[in-house]
């Protein structure tokens, strides 16, 4: 095939099974797409209650662990969309960001929607990652 087999990532072990029909992650070639996470734990419960912050910081603790099983880091992150109920979260949810990311600044999209999947879910993060061949 040309570009290389295609991989889908399924981190059981760490997260819930998805509500619908996708996987957590897909490569192919040297690019990772993160699906939309939440924060939720291994059983599918929303984390954080109905603070913006300890949602935001269950989120980015997911996608620590996709990073993790694709064998790179914020670094490597290219572009995110931060998904937020409330657009007056941003700032909140910015600096939770910034501590993940550190010195790295993908491109980013914010957009505000009028809920997520879950009920009760305030924030949702997807992302492009580059995977570094070798």
């Amino acid at each position: 095939m040309p570009g290389g087999p295609i991989e889908r990532i399924r981190l059981a072990e760490s997260l819930p099974e998805p509500i619908s029909h996708y996987t957590d992650a897909v490569r192919a070639g040297d690019t990772l797409w993160v699906s939309g996470l939440l924060a939720v734990d291994r059983d599918g419960s929303l984390i954080g209650g109905s603070e913006v912050t300890r949602q935001a910081e269950q989120v980015f603790r997911n996608l620590t662990l996709v990073l993790n099983r694709a064998g790179v880091g914020f670094d490597d992150v290219v572009k995110v969309v931060v998904y937020l109920v409330e657009i007056e979260h941003r700032a909140a949810v910015n600096e939770v960001r910034k501590r993940h990311f550190g010195e790295s600044r993908p491109a980013s999209t914010l957009v505000e929607v009028s809920a997520l999947a879950i009920p009760g879910a305030l924030v949702e993060v997807d992302a492009v990652v580059h995977v570094p061949q070798g």
